[in-house]
C-alpha cells in the first residue's frame, strides 16, 4: 500500500534554538512512549522541548525535561508535566547515540515533535556539537546578509 502524503505532518513543538546552539551532525526520528493525556495535551499544540534533551537512562533512551502541559479536562488523572519520557528506537540507533555522546562529546537535542501520517506522536532528534560564540556570531551576520541582500534584490526587481 502507497504511503499517503497528502496529510503533511503537524508540528507542535519546534526547537528553533537547537540548530542556532548547535551544529545538528545527523538527525534520527523516534517514537516517544506517552501516557492518553499526554497525546490528548500534545494535540491541542501547547508542549515546549527548548530546554529539553534526551539521553541514555540503563539500557534505552529517554527524553527529559520536555514540558507536556496537563489536559485540563483529565481531572485526577492527569499526567506529571516534565516527566522523563522514553524513546522508542532501534537498538542499533541507541548504541549508536550512546557512542556518540560519550565517545566524541556530542549531545541529541530534540528538534521538533510532530504527529506523523498515521497519527503517532514522533520526536526529531539532532544528534550535534555545540557551537562557539563566534560561530554563533558568524551564523547571525550570514542570515542577517541574507536578509538584506533579498531585501535589496525585491526593491530592485
Amino acid at each position: 500500500m502507497a504511503k499517503d502524503t497528502t496529510r503533511p505532518n503537524k508540528i507542535v513543538a519546534d526547537n528553533r534554538k537547537a540548530r542556532f546552539n548547535y551544529e545538528i551532525v545527523d538527525s534520527f526520528e523516534a517514537g516517544i512512549a506517552l501516557t492518553g493525556t499526554e497525546v490528548k495535551s500534545l494535540r491541542q499544540g501547547k508542549a515546549t522541548i527548548g530546554d529539553a534533551h534526551a539521553g541514555p537512562s540503563g539500557t534505552e533512551f529517554v527524553l527529559f525535561n520536555a514540558y507536556i502541559p496537563e489536559y485540563l479536562q483529565a481531572n485526577r488523572f492527569n499526567h506529571e508535566t516534565k516527566r522523563p519520557r522514553r524513546l522508542l528506537l532501534h537498538k542499533r540507533q541507541i548504541n549508536r547515540l550512546i557512542g556518540a555522546t560519550q565517545r566524541d562529546g556530542m549531545t541529541v537535542v530534540p528538534l521538533k515533535i510532530y504527529f506523523n501520517e498515521r497519527g503517532r506522536a514522533k520526536v526529531e532528534l539532532g544528534l550535534g556539537r555545540g557551537k562557539k560564540l563566534h560561530d554563533k556570531r558568524e551564523a547571525d551576520k550570514e542570515r542577517t546578509w541574507n536578509r538584506e541582500k533579498s531585501r535589496l534584490l525585491r526593491d530592485k526587481g
